[in-house]
């Protein structure tokens, strides 16, 4: 490994670089789930467009993890966080002179691009240049940092969304890039493991020929049909294109990504593991704020208060989760969570139109705590196996598909909401329901309940995956090794 000057690493500084770059990241996620109502408003447009500006920053960090390995190992890591930080800086400032929907959506895909490499680049350079002993450690504040970022922005949407305009909420992403540009900069070493031959061009546009296409297909299928003619076409094709990417990294020579990492089954389980965990996550992050404020009427602000707790109860638990898996290992920590999650999904399938703050707060805590139990387990008993020269294409596959079964998700619950409300609102109609004011309401809040229960079931199928991550072989040794000099 090449590093600057030869230097010893000092690696506290190191993973707090890592902790305020991706911090800066997934704060671009949290932040526009509260104000997607406000935008319906400010463009008077649908649901179904402005969801793009969540879909698509999601589609687009899904796109462009896959070249963290190769751009990673061509100019180094550190490059790569600091040029991702640098143009997600720059994306923010462009969201903020958006003056209409459709060119928001275009900024917030290449804000979303640039988000997408920073994650994967994070998981890299703590799995190549942080010793194995403090990776738990590291990879736990990492997640605390991509979970303290959803407990803070939707309150902060809300308070930012009270007193000033919408546009604000991409500006303070300028100062809060530029102290992580900083950090970078100072703290986190130069350095290169392997350089690769030549860029495998013909994967990169496979790859985002397939997700783009098959990602566009299922957000739109609602509204063009299922079986319409450009649903089927866009699905069939990315579907081609997937295959296509698929064969060619497995003969290419200087392949996009290494998918033969994927023979390791620890981390294809986890992979698997951490794509159920998402998608039941973002169940809650799309439909909590959604009922709360286009069915309670909620305002953004006491919208994001509501939400606050349960996200910072999911910050404070994952900071501690890395203590816990070296001394019990990832097993019991994701069938726990796995529990906790599924039981605080399903109550909030029974939702009524008055139905308490209190009562969903209480679920959403149990849910975040199961995602803080699951998320750190997941991706460090996948990671911890992968040797350090390709840690950098296992963390691109994973947050690739984390970040596609994410836009997945997305995309999936909007069209059930919309589908499910519908059908709803012409039971209750025909059923008789004498306040036809009241069916709006109903319906909507009957269509949430149906998705957050379709989430539980999904979420369970990560359960029989749990008990199969048993602790690592390398984990085993070293902590006989600890024992024998003790």
């Amino acid at each position: 490994m090449h590093q600057e000057e030869g230097r010893q690493i000092k690696t506290t500084p190191i993973i707090l670089a890592i902790f305020f770059g991706s911090f800066v990241s997934v704060l671009n996620v949290s932040t526009i789930n509260i104000v997607i109502p406000v935008l319906q408003q400010e463009f008077a447009s649908e649901l179904s467009v402005v969801q793009w500006t969540l879909t698509g920053f999601m589609l687009a960090m899904g796109t462009f993890a896959p070249v963290t390995g190769y751009f990673g190992e061509r100019f180094s890591y550190k490059r790569l966080f600091l040029t991702a930080l640098i143009g997600m800086t720059v994306a923010s400032i462009l969201c903020a002179i958006s003056w209409n929907a459709p060119v928001l959506i275009a900024f917030r895909i290449l804000q979303g691009a640039f988000c997408g490499v920073v994650i994967p680049t994070a998981m890299a350079i703590i799995y190549q240049i942080i010793p194995r002993e403090k990776q738990p450690v590291a990879i736990s504040l990492w997640a605390a940092a991509t979970s303290l970022a959803p407990a803070i922005g939707p309150t902060f949407a809300g308070w930012m969304l009270q007193h000033f305009t919408w546009q604000w909420l991409f500006w303070v992403n300028v100062p809060f890039g530029l102290i992580a540009i900083t950090m970078v900069l100072v703290f986190i070493p130069y350095y290169r493991l392997n350089v690769p031959k030549k860029l495998d061009l013909i994967g990169l546009i496979t790859v985002i020929i397939s997700s783009s296409t098959i990602l566009v297909a299922l957000s739109q299928g609602n509204s063009w049909g299922w079986g319409s003619a450009k649903t089927l076409l866009l699905l069939g094709g990315g579907l081609v294109f997937l295959v296509l990417f698929i064969w060619r990294e497995l003969t290419a020579q200087s392949p996009l990504l290494q998918l033969r990492v994927l023979k390791n089954a620890r981390f294809t389980l986890t992979s698997a593991i951490l794509c159920i965990t998402t998608i039941s996550f973002y169940s809650g992050t799309l439909l909590t704020p959604v009922f709360l404020q286009n069915v309670q009427k909620v305002t953004p602000l006491d919208t994001g208060l509501v939400l606050l707790p349960a996200s910072l109860m999911m910050a404070v638990i994952t900071m501690f989760t890395g203590k816990l898996y070296a001394k019990i290992g990832p097993r019991v920590l994701l069938i726990v969570g796995t529990v906790l999650l599924a039981g605080g999904s399903l109550p909030l399938s029974w939702l009524s139109v008055d139905i308490s703050h209190g009562y969903i707060l209480f679920w959403m805590i149990v849910r975040n705590v199961g995602v803080s139990l699951m998320i750190m387990p997941a991706s460090n008993a996948g990671m911890e196996e992968i040797p350090p020269e390709l840690s950098g294409h296992a963390s691109s596959i994973s947050n690739w598909l984390r970040n596609v079964f994410g836009s997945f998700a997305i995309a999936l619950f909007t069209s059930l909401l919309s589908s499910q409300s519908g059908k709803h609102a012409s039971e209750l109609a025909a059923g008789g329901t004498t306040d036809k004011l009241q069916i709006p309401g109903m319906a909507y809040t009957m269509s949430i309940d149906d998705v957050y229960l379709i989430a539980t079931v999904i979420v369970l199928a990560a359960l029989p995956l749990s008990y199969f991550i048993r602790q690592s072989r390398a984990k085993s040794v070293l902590s006989q090794k600890k024992a024998v000099q003790s």
